[in-house]
């Protein structure tokens, strides 16, 4: 898995962090105080990069996680057929088929950039 790992302190805003075993983009980070008995603790809040589902993390700053590495790449759009589109990777020239997000107006020989991750992709 394309994964390292980081101290909850190392992460910032509009990085990404694994959330629920899913990878999420960072929205917001802030941390308490360190208590009597204990050290500061950070509360991370995220969304799902694919799901776009909601998540929260708390942990204290000196804890490990596990940060993916998402990449980002271009391709071209070679067909569209209702909501989805075959595209095709401008390094490698793979071709696959991704869903056309809600709001996006497609047409072939079109340049995007996605994101990828572990076999997951989605249009950006």
């Amino acid at each position: 898995m394309p994964r390292e790992q980081k101290q909850v302190r190392e992460l910032q805003e509009g990085s990404y962090v694994m959330m629920e075993e899913s990878p999420c983009k960072i929205n917001a980070y802030s941390t308490a105080k360190p208590g009597k008995h204990g050290s500061a603790k950070a509360r991370v809040e995220g969304r799902g990069v694919f799901d776009e589902r909601k998540r929260t993390l708390s942990q204290p700053v000196d804890a490990k996680v596990w940060v993916p590495i998402v990449e980002r790449k271009g391709g071209q759009v070679v067909s569209v057929t209702g909501e989805d589109a075959q595209i095709m990777d401008l390094d490698t020239y793979q071709t696959f088929t991704m869903r056309i997000p809600d709001g996006e107006n497609l047409s072939p020989d079109d340049e995007i950039e996605y994101l990828e991750y572990e076999g997951q992709r989605k249009i950006v």
